[in-house]
């Protein structure tokens, strides 16, 4: 267990600076939702309902575009804050990872690179709940992991962790506080993504019981929308019909209510489908098992068969409908929050692991293409198709470290801290490195290391993010921020409005943000002399974390040279 027991040093944070600023209207489905409270001054830290999604796409809510029904989403929205420029490491583990430590997954051990291997965490770098604890509050887990370690080793007071992803219906490995449970059979009423809700709310009910004068953390990891594609029948009804039209029909439509809620610059345009970009990974023996009705390339909708229209109608239908069903179970956890006199006081954030993927695969129980879609049965994943439309308006999917792979919606509703109204923050470039000194600034807390630990390393490699606080206030900017990604050899730098980015065994390709926020124009070809410089930047930090955590050597350097010469991006999938 990694457990510092030291107090922990206050720092204060800013709450007055807060303001009043003007709404802005969100469009909410007429659906029953948890309507906003009245702000009240905080006279204690905020409680944090961190929610993460996973696999959704950065226009997969009503109130980022999307046509599928996410009320409570959209109010918190409609009460709070939307960013527009947050990031993740477009991949699920380096974000969760990044998420919960505040470093960067390769700077601790948690994702590769050529000469580190993914590993455990170092002792400096324990997850947020271990100076939470210190500091007087309770830490909760429901849902996802994929981190080393158990949660209540970490620090979590109560957890279920469900690791097994491959059967919403019937998970046969799951813990409760650490204890393994037995597995769940078919045909019981078990559903995941509502299972997580019970637990949650049963959670915070004996906080308000037994611990209602401290404050808590509550961390909800939704398997939700991850492959396979399992929904309850009476949420896969909603959506039967809706996407018989196409992924570019929806793409644009997306594109047009994106428009109308001011996320993009009126000049901003559409990325293309790439119609040659497959799955990240290649699994030919499934896409047989699939039957006629799968494609593994988003071609042209009227370029499919009868039969693959119908199959990929559904599956997106299928894929709205865990949303649909997430989002009803949030609602429940709002409620409760309502209940237990703690909604005012509770900063809620809601964002996603990666973009959405283009994966497809059978595993676990098999694919059995007989059954109903949907059903336990049935392994199905959403396809590069209707992904693209998923993280419109921008290219690639999850894995990819284009805008594509690493943008996530961000939601940030607090009524006792944050007095903007619907208002949408478009200057604050972020990342999920700066949800850790976000949560320890508005907890008053430094983190577990700073003086704690007898490694020199602690002392020496602060986290590289920065707290998102100023940014309640009014829609300001962090800095001239320096991200740094790379995953499964995808390659990313962005200084400022410049991104450099690169596919694996790939030139670098360069964006100007500002003007191109989409990755259309690569203009690599035509300043050199930037690219030399955010390629020397990118490499200097990866081969830091290399012999930061153990590694040895150096990172390999990729190609230097653009190929772009003010032309679109290449649409290789390598």
């Amino acid at each position: 267990m990694r457990m510092h027991n030291a107090a922990m040093i206050r720092m204060r944070v800013p709450v007055s600076l807060f303001l009043v600023t003007t709404i802005l209207g969100v469009v909410i489905p007429t659906t029953v939702v948890v309507g906003q409270a009245e702000s009240k001054e905080p006279t204690t830290p905020p409680n944090i309902l961190l929610i993460m999604a996973d696999d959704l796409g950065f226009s997969d809510l009503g109130c980022y575009g999307a046509e599928i029904q996410t009320p409570n989403l959209d109010a918190l929205a409609a009460g709070g804050l939307r960013y527009t420029q947050f990031h993740n490491t477009a991949r699920c583990w380096p974000t969760r990872a990044a998420l919960l430590t505040g470093y960067y997954a390769q700077q601790v051990r948690r994702d590769k690179l050529p000469g580190l291997a993914r590993g455990n965490r170092p002792d400096w770098a324990p997850l947020v709940t271990e100076a939470l604890g210190a500091g007087g509050y309770r830490c909760y887990h429901t849902g996802k992991w994929h981190i080393d370690g158990m949660p209540l080793g970490n620090g979590f007071h109560h957890s279920y962790y469900l690791k097994d992803q491959g059967r919403f219906f019937s998970p046969k490995t799951h813990w409760e506080d650490d204890v393994k449970q037995p597995p769940v059979e078919r045909d019981t009423g078990y559903y995941a993504t509502t299972a997580l809700a019970d637990h949650a709310v049963r959670v915070l009910k004996d906080h308000a019981a037994n611990h209602s004068d401290a404050p808590f953390f509550h961390y909800l990891a939704f398997a939700a929308p991850h492959f396979p594609l399992h929904a309850l029948p009476e949420d896969i009804k909603v959506y039967e019909k809706m996407y018989d039209e196409g992924w570019e029909v929806h793409r644009e439509r997306r594109w047009a209510r994106q428009q109308e809620l001011g996320l993009f610059p009126a000049d901003t345009k559409l990325s293309a489908i790439e119609p040659k970009v497959g799955p990240p990974y290649p699994f030919p023996h499934a896409i047989k098992q699939l039957g006629p009705g799968e494609t593994n390339l988003p071609l042209p909708w009227a370029e499919l068969t009868p039969q693959q229209r119908a199959f990929q109608a559904k599956k997106m239908a299928l894929h709205a409908a865990m949303i649909h069903r997430m989002d009803i179970e949030i609602g429940r956890v709002l409620t409760q929050l309502r209940a237990m006199d703690a909604f005012d006081n509770t900063l809620v954030v809601f964002l996603s692991d990666n973009g959405a993927s283009a994966e497809i695969m059978v595993r676990d129980d098999g694919h059995d293409p007989k059954a109903s879609m949907g059903s336990a049965p049935t392994y199905l994943c959403l396809g590069p198709g209707w992904s693209s439309a998923c993280n419109t308006p921008f290219r690639r999917h999850k894995t990819w470290v284009h805008e594509g792979g690493s943008a996530t919606p961000l939601v940030m509703h607090w009524p006792a801290g944050i007095t903007a109204r619907g208002e949408l923050r478009h200057e604050a470039v972020g990342h999920v490195i700066d949800m850790v000194p976000t949560i320890l600034d508005l907890a008053e807390l430094q983190p577990p290391s700073v003086g704690l630990s007898t490694e020199p390393t602690a002392a020496t490699e602060p986290m590289p993010g920065t707290s998102l606080v100023p940014t309640f206030a009014g829609d300001l900017g962090l800095g001239s921020r320096k991200l740094w990604w790379a995953h499964d050899g995808h390659r990313a730098f962005r200084d400022g409005d410049w991104k450099l980015v690169a596919l694996d065994g790939g030139d670098w390709e360069l964006y100007d943000l500002a003007n191109d926020p989409t990755e259309q124009v690569d203009v690599a070809g035509v300043l050199p002399e930037r690219v030399q410089e955010l390629a020397q930047a990118w490499q200097i930090r990866a081969n830091h974390f290399v012999k930061l955590v153990g590694g040895q050597g150096q990172v390999k350097p990729g190609p230097v040279g653009g190929r772009g010469r003010g032309k679109r991006g290449a649409a290789s999938s390598k």
